[in-house]
């Protein structure tokens, strides 16, 4: 995106691709517009959303007979930071595009981001310089964040510098205040100094990329930890919880509770949200009929049978410990997330 560009525009092409797509029927048209719905909810931390729009693009996929794309579900797999799930999805998909460059950069990208979530670095640097190694030169710029810690916090320094470089010449031609962001907090990994972490946070200051927002906060946390500032540390890391666990990135929010009870401070638990409990498919079945939609119209919309539908729902009833629709509509953290593409995406995507 170039400097001055219109920074809601990609969300607006996501909205035209889901409206066309339902109007009329071309499951391409729909497809696309759900992945590129997942993506920017993933971005943004809505988790719920990008589920969603996961689980009903894996549904049309089905229906068609092809293959469901990817590339989303690497990238929410990462970000939910569930070891076991995550590595059988990146196994299926490597096992599955050997060939395909593109499919293992991003194996390798979300590997690295769900690594440094659950603070093992050395796998994380292994998987941030297999996306590096791949030339796909998207994933790579994702995934140079994830190299630069990795590398700091496994003691490569030239390799944290050398990616650095790399990634504030991308994030200064875009001028982006998220990728300014980002830049900023990485160096202060590589600097140690506060002052980037200060600077991160003001280039986040209202900017929809939510994960990234959080994380500064959380790298700003750690950092001032290990100063032994325990006092100065702990709004960093509180905030970084709250954010982390009301949007799902499960390892991160484990990491800053983590950090906040080395300080001696306990992270409040938040209550279990639906998408900890149920599958994708679960979730988005439950989010439909919560807003008041029909087995039958679900069974539409997902292109499987009534039947389906309501074997689902005995499964959803038993997991959350209700027994009715109207105990679902009564869900707060099923009714706070609209369907996907009920209204256009903010774009955060790229972020710089």
């Amino acid at each position: 995106m170039q400097p001055g560009a219109d920074p809601l525009m990609p969300g607006r092409i996501v909205e035209w691709l889901l409206k066309n797509g339902r109007e009329t029927g071309s499951p391409l048209v729909l497809r696309l517009g759900l992945a590129q719905a997942a993506s920017s909810a993933a971005l943004t931390g809505d988790l719920d959303r990008a589920m969603a729009a996961i689980a009903e693009e894996e549904a049309i996929a089905d229906a068609a007979g092809g293959p469901p794309m990817f590339y989303r579900r690497l990238r929410l797999a990462a970000m939910r930071g569930r070891h076991e799930e995550a590595s059988e999805l990146f196994e299926a998909a490597t096992a599955t595009a050997t060939t395909m460059r593109q499919v293992i950069a991003n194996v390798h990208w979300a590997s690295a981001v769900l690594h440094n979530g659950l603070g093992e670095y050395r796998q994380a640097l292994a998987a941030a310089r297999g996306a590096d190694a791949d030339g796909d030169l998207f994933i790579a710029g994702f995934s140079l964040p994830e190299l630069v810690e990795a590398a700091v916090r496994c003691g490569g320094h030239a390799t944290a510098g050398t990616a650095l470089t790399s990634l504030t010449e991308r994030t200064e031609a875009g001028g982006i205040p998220s990728g300014l962001g980002i830049a900023a907090y990485a160096r202060g990994l590589v600097t140690g100094a506060e002052n980037d972490d200060r600077e991160a946070i003001d280039h986040f200051t209202d900017t929809p990329v939510l994960p990234y927002r959080a994380r500064a906060r959380l790298l700003c946390g750690e950092w001032l930890r290990r100063q032994g500032r325990r006092q100065d540390c702990r709004p960093h890391l509180r905030t970084a919880h709250e954010l982390f666990s009301g949007a799902g990135p499960g390892a991160f929010a484990r990491r800053a509770a983590d950090g906040l009870r080395a300080t001696g401070e306990t992270a409040r638990s938040r209550t279990d949200h639906a998408r900890d409990q149920l599958t994708m498919q679960e979730l988005n079945i439950a989010r439909l009929v919560a807003t008041g939609a029909t087995s039958k119209e679900v069974a539409v919309r997902l292109f499987i049978s009534p039947r389906t539908v309501d074997t689902h729902l005995c499964n959803i009833y038993r997991k959350l410990g209700i027994n009715s629709r109207r105990q679902l509509r009564d869900r707060a953290d099923l009714r706070a997330a609209d369907r996907p593409g009920a209204r256009g995406p903010r774009s955060a995507w790229p972020p710089w």
